[in-house]
């Protein structure tokens, strides 16, 4: 039995790493959604080394990995919000990637991902928080639910030649859980 998953921040060095699980959990999350050639486009445009180890250098955003007996299985990125929304203010936060391994879910390691993810957002005070999430989600609509965020807004999410209907969620920074 493998040992219980763990949590670290990810650094320049992991932009391997997190390539390879970023296409990894978004092929097998949507992969099925787009035409071949439109997925790997999207896969090499955003999940390229280059591309994540510039996200893991810079001081504005921040990207966790989840760890099972030396596999990463899951990760989270969060950091200023750059969703096409009028309310959108500077010192509001996003979260921006969630992603856990389909043979890790339902465990609890999403939360605990989110729950890392958010402190981070947080930690110099509350703030607005904002997420996009796929019209077709379900299920991560009512988990962000759960945790105070609201439906504000839509927006096109570009997958090559594929636009998907995406959700805004926002929380507000007075939002307490009870």
């Amino acid at each position: 039995m493998a040992g219980p998953a763990t949590i670290r921040r990810a650094t320049p060095d992991d932009a391997g790493l997190l390539s390879r699980l970023a296409a990894r959990t978004f092929t097998e999350t949507f992969g099925h959604l787009y035409p071949a050639a439109d997925l790997q486009a999207f896969l090499e445009g955003n999940y390229s080394v280059e591309r994540q180890r510039t996200i893991l250098a810079h001081p504005d955003y921040a990207v966790w990995l989840l760890e099972q007996a030396g596999e990463a299985i899951g990760h989270a990125a969060a950091g200023p919000c750059g969703l096409p929304h009028p309310d959108v203010q500077p010192g509001d936060g996003e979260l921006k990637r969630l992603y856990v391994l389909a043979a890790h879910q339902n465990g609890g390691n999403g939360g605990r991902l989110f729950a890392t993810a958010l402190e981070w957002l947080l930690r110099e005070g509350p703030c607005v928080l904002w997420i996009g999430v796929w019209s077709q989600n379900h299920g991560a609509q009512r988990f962000y639910r759960r945790h105070g965020f609201t439906h504000v807004g839509d927006y096109e999410f570009p997958v090559g030649r594929v636009r998907d209907h995406e959700f805004i969620l926002r929380r507000p920074a007075d939002w307490r859980q009870s």
